[in-house]
């Protein structure tokens, strides 16, 4: 796994479900600094995952690249110190 950065997600739109185009990935919650232990999600053979902290429901897409979401702002940006 250290050879790719695993995507990581928020709902700070409060939505019920954030489509994903990766398997694996980090929900956060919220954009720091009210994020939750960013906690690593995997969805193995299930189409859907739901956070053990925020209960936001993943659903993966097909059709969306890895590490892009629906809707789009739902993706953690790089913070630039």
């Amino acid at each position: 796994m250290s050879d790719h950065v695993v995507p990581h997600f928020h709902n700070d739109a409060g939505v019920s479900v954030i489509e994903i185009g990766s398997q694996e990935f980090m929900c956060v919650g919220a954009n720091p600094p009210f994020d939750h232990p960013h906690v690593f999600l995997d969805l193995g053979n299930d189409n859907e995952i739901i956070c053990p902290y925020c209960s936001t429901l993943y659903r993966f897409a097909a059709d969306l690249g890895a590490g892009e979401a629906r809707p789009p702002e739902c993706v953690l940006k790089d913070k630039v110190a």
